[in-house]
């Protein structure tokens, strides 16, 4: 195995963002305030945002930020205000199933690093075109067009079943 790493500006600017996205979604799993999970997934969007800059894919950080970060955070804090959301104390703390999680996690990650040590990337990308957005359009709505009709119904469908799982824990009986 090879592990010579070329420190360049790219490659710690793809750290740095990759360990605050990290970072962003653990500590929106372990807060227990529903806005500080807001905020926190908030970063994480940041985060990847700035990946696909540094991976030269602008349009889709563009439409990262866009949506993720400003549409859905603010339909979370609406959600936030319009339920009764109220603090239900500290979970019980279950080690077992965190260790065995965190093996899991290692486990994962050992696979993860032997996979991409092994794979082979291509070294010559081929040339991009300069208006990437007018591609990715008519990309969308020539060749894409069914998966990305479809995409946009299994999108509805989840919300509307989020929806129906918000209003079923509403009721009391």
């Amino acid at each position: 195995m090879n592990f010579n790493i070329d420190l360049t500006g790219e490659f710690v600017a793809f750290f740095v963002l990759a360990v605050c996205a990290i970072v962003g979604a653990v500590l929106a799993l372990n807060f227990t305030k529903v806005v500080h999970m807001a905020i926190s997934l908030a970063f994480t969007f940041i985060s990847l945002a700035g990946l696909y800059v540094v991976l030269d894919a602008e349009f889709v950080a563009f439409v990262q930020v866009l949506l993720y970060v400003g549409a859905i955070t603010i339909l979370m804090i609406f959600g936030i205000m319009m339920t009764k959301h109220q603090g239900e104390g500290q979970e019980p703390t279950r080690p077992l199933l965190e260790t065995l999680a965190a093996i899991g996690c290692l486990c994962l990650l050992g696979i993860l690093i032997f996979a991409i040590r092994d794979a082979d990337f291509p070294t010559e990308v081929g040339n991009l075109p300069a208006d990437s957005t007018r591609e990715i359009g008519k990309l969308l709505f020539t060749q894409m067009a069914i998966p990305f009709e479809l995409v946009s119904v299994l999108l509805t469908v989840a919300f509307i079943g989020a929806i129906a799982l918000a209003k079923k824990e509403e009721d009391p009986q």
